[in-house]
């Protein structure tokens, strides 16, 4: 049981890892212009990354 949850935090942390790098690519692409919106989006960029460690914390707590 505990392979098929490590399978589904993998692809779960790889959708996330995904998500995060389409966003800072967003927020670096309309930064000169829209501030505001940049900032939003580099704040769910680190939201995303701290998700990514939270689900690294899982993984490894269910190996042990």
């Amino acid at each position: 049981m505990a392979s098929l949850h490590d399978s589904q935090l993998s692809a779960l942390a790889a959708t996330i890892d995904d998500a995060a790098e389409r966003v800072a690519a967003m927020a670096e692409d309309i930064q000169a212009r829209e501030s505001e919106a940049a900032t939003a989006l580099y704040e769910a960029e680190r939201s995303l990354q701290m998700a990514q460690r939270a689900i690294g914390r899982a993984r490894r707590s269910l190996e042990s």
